[in-house]
């Protein structure tokens, strides 16, 4: 065949129209997601065993596995050590050259596996018995090397592969990870872990700082915006100006605070006055104005702004006014 030909005829057997295409992309979710739904005729009393072992245990859960199960092991391992369970993973091809090394006497051992028959997996599974570790399998193949040899069996079945030639792992890699979450939910659940938990273990990036930043991290406290209630003009639009919140807090003589005054009520005060000469803090300001505290979280800050449409919050403690909180503060810091 010259490659003229073999270019045409390849062309011709990869040629799909746009609906073509979209068929298949449905075809293939919905087979995915009818062996995902199929998994909870399969939750059980080894996956309660499974959990109530794992909470008891003062070692971690070690998963193994090879090709795309070990790619789907790696996730569960980062999923349960994001939620509370300490956890590694060990590739089940270099378990048996030296890894298996880094199993611990109290360490429960979990096998991910399709079929369960696997060459390596028919290797290490002894190897873990031997050690005197507990061994979890998830596995398709309920009747299984893997699955008849361990201690209880987590069934992540699947009748059959996306994939039209019943080959390339799909819905199996699916339920897989579906089960390992399955798993982590139940433990984090049992476990009452909690947002502040969760914050813990995810001190960077923009979901960290949801979880852990405050308004007590973005708050200026050293000479914040504010004037007193019978301050003139002038000095109310200095006071805006120099500190570059768009606003000002208006408190009396302990700092409490009595009202706000935004560039905006500036602007609508010089539309409905002539003469703004003799006009105070008191006939300018908001007297109800939005607030918070230093202790409430940036994000939460961010929606009561979002909310009320405004670009900035007095920060009151116990009665006393601290400073303000600007939108662009927390916009800078990205976690919205």
């Amino acid at each position: 065949m010259s490659l003229f030909s073999f270019v045409q005829t390849k062309n011709q057997e990869t040629v799909k129209s746009s609906e073509d295409i979209k068929n298949i992309a449905i075809q293939t979710i919905e087979e995915e997601a009818n062996s995902i739904y199929q998994l909870k005729n399969y939750i059980d009393g080894d996956f309660v065993k499974t959990v109530e072992l794992i909470l008891e245990s003062n070692g971690r859960v070690v998963i193994t596995g090879i090709g795309k199960s070990a790619n789907i092991a790696n996730k569960i391992v980062a999923t349960l050590n994001s939620t509370g369970t300490p956890a590694l993973f060990m590739h089940a091809a270099d378990a048996i050259h030296g890894d298996l090394g880094m199993i611990r006497p109290n360490d429960t051992v979990i096998c991910i596996s399709k079929s369960g028959n696997t060459p390596e997996i028919k290797v290490l599974v002894p190897l873990i018995k031997n050690m005197g570790n507990t061994l979890v399998a998830m596995v398709s193949g309920l009747d299984s090397f893997l699955a008849l040899n361990s201690d209880y069996v987590l069934k992540a079945k699947v009748e059959k592969e996306a994939c039209p030639n019943n080959l390339a792992p799909t819905n199996s890699t699916t339920a897989q990870l579906v089960m390992g979450d399955a798993l982590a939910v139940a433990l984090l659940e049992c476990r009452q872990f909690t947002d502040r938990d969760f914050a813990k273990y995810h001190p960077g990036g923009a979901l960290g700082k949801k979880l852990y930043l405050r308004v007590s991290d973005l708050v200026s406290k050293e000479n914040p915006p504010k004037v007193v209630i019978d301050e003139k003009i002038r000095p109310i639009i200095l006071e805006i100006s120099s500190k570059r919140m768009g606003s000002t807090a208006v408190v009396n003589e302990k700092d409490e605070l009595l009202g706000i005054i935004t560039d905006g009520d500036l602007r609508r005060m010089l539309e409905r006055n002539e003469d703004v000469s003799q006009l105070t803090a008191k006939d300018i300001m908001t007297p109800t104005p939005k607030i918070t505290s230093s202790d409430v979280l940036a994000i939460n800050a961010f929606q009561i702004m979002e909310k009320n449409n405004i670009t900035g919050l007095a920060v009151v403690d116990e009665g006393k006014y601290i400073g303000m909180v600007h939108l662009h503060d927390i916009l800078k810091e990205g976690i919205v």
